[in-house]
């Protein structure tokens, strides 16, 4: 029963909500420290009424795409450095590795310093946390493209730039995708970290000031955003991969059955 299914994985969250409302009517849960499903509610109305939810959502999506952006374009660049070249590999690849484990946190001052508490520090890094995914499984994707493939590209005569289009980059396009899935949620949870340095509007911003007033409902209107734009955007990757990789068996096969 493929539509019982579906609404099965909907069942335990919906019962979920279901529980909260009535602990916080019954009193079992404190409004003043969890805001009930139904001011939730209420909340998001009144702030997408009266705009402040429309004009912070457009400032947190310009900064994410943003960053993604500039993270696309590096990740994919850096990866075929490593991945064409040895040489390239040395010179690249352990500064990533070094960078990768850094905490966020601690750049943060560095960043104000050297960009100063405009938008700049805030795109660079939702794009520093989104790099590194899209690096490291193209640079894996890379690596893993089969050598009889390469073999039958230099034997058709194939120059170095037409085989990095026509053999390379298709091969390793699924683990790219898989990449940017993970760069996608990243770039949500390093805009939290971002929106707090000295940020006057975002969806950040808009619970930090929320905080200041105890108003638990705002933030979590604020969290409740996020969640969707975490799986908005990673529903639209996903719709993407299954677009670009229908020459795979395995998605011909999505596709009979969908």
């Amino acid at each position: 029963m493929p539509g019982w299914r579906h609404f099965s994985r909907f069942l335990s969250p919906v019962l979920l909500v279901i529980f909260w409302q009535m602990g916080c009517s019954t009193g079992l849960l404190s409004t003043r420290l969890v805001a009930s499903p139904g001011q939730i509610i209420a909340t998001g109305w009144s702030l997408a009424h009266d705009g402040t939810l429309p004009s912070n959502l457009g400032v947190s999506l310009m900064r994410a795409v943003s960053g993604l952006a500039i993270a696309l374009v590096t990740g994919v660049s850096l990866a075929l450095i490593a991945g064409l070249s040895r040489i390239g590999e040395d010179i690249v690849d352990a500064p990533l590795q070094i960078m990768r484990t850094l905490p966020v946190l601690a750049l943060v001052p560095l960043f104000i310093l050297w960009f100063g508490i405009g938008e700049t520090p805030k795109i660079l890094l939702v794009a520093l946390g989104s790099t590194f995914p899209i690096y490291l499984n193209l640079h894996k994707g890379i690596r893993s493209i089969d050598p009889k493939l390469l073999e039958m590209a230099r034997t058709l005569g194939l120059s170095r730039g037409q085989t990095i289009r026509d053999v390379i980059l298709p091969g390793a396009l699924p683990d790219l995708l898989i990449g940017v899935r993970f760069a996608v949620g990243i770039s949500w949870l390093m805009l939290v970290v971002a929106e707090q340095i000295n940020a006057d509007s975002g969806i950040g911003h808009m619970m930090m000031d929320a905080q200041d007033f105890l108003r638990t409902d705002i933030i979590l209107v604020g969290l409740f955003v996020y969640g969707l734009l975490g799986l908005g955007s990673d529903q639209l990757v996903r719709t993407l991969e299954h677009r670009f990789l229908v020459w795979r068996p395995l998605q011909r096969g999505k596709g009979r059955s969908a």
